[in-house]
């Protein structure tokens, strides 16, 4: 569990730049799609919907649908 822990702590400024950008992403198409946008609105129903991802992902983990991934 230990070298699992150390690896993917060597790498979590990537994985929260990658969700950074992800959540860049989306908001620049949001404004490309609607010209009206409230760009505050549209970034807490993005964060809602990675939200919701990401309990559905831990929920997956509670599960054990990754324990053999």
């Amino acid at each position: 569990m230990e070298a699992v822990k150390k690896e993917l702590l060597s790498r979590k400024s990537e994985i929260q730049k990658e969700l950074e950008l992800l959540f860049k992403a989306n908001m620049k198409i949001t404004d490309w799609d609607v010209p009206e946008v409230d760009d505050k609105e549209a970034a807490k129903i993005l964060l809602d919907i990675m939200q919701e991802k990401i309990e559905s992902l831990k929920a997956d983990i509670a599960a054990g649908k990754y324990n053999n991934y």
